[in-house]
């Protein structure tokens, strides 16, 4: 269901995307054996954004506007969309912050 919303392309580019995010991740989690209260913070910080740009996202792939919201599951499904993207906002920035700057804060 998803491949035919987004299209094959930018289906299997994001679910590439999000297995290294996330794999390389656990790396940072095994080689730093703590988390960096610093990058933890920055992280959190850049989750409103990756929530924003995530409904975006969603709303101009699928070709809507929230004009076309037409009730409380279209209100559920965009909520977790943003959360979704809030989530992997952040750990997308530990990891890069994290593989930047190899010494752990």
């Amino acid at each position: 269901m998803l491949e035919e919303i987004f299209g094959r392309g930018i289906f299997w580019t994001m679910v590439i995307a999000a297995v290294v995010i996330t794999l390389a991740y656990f790396y940072v989690l095994f080689r730093d054996r703590a988390i960096s209260a610093r990058k933890f913070l920055w992280a959190q910080v850049s989750m409103p954004f990756g929530g924003i740009a995530a409904v975006l996202f969603v709303l101009g792939v699928t070709n809507s506007g929230f004009r076309d919201i037409g009730g409380p599951i279209d209100v559920i499904v965009l909520f977790a969309v943003a959360v979704l993207g809030a989530v992997g906002c952040a750990i997308l920035v530990y990891t890069v912050q994290s593989l930047l700057q190899r010494k752990p804060v």
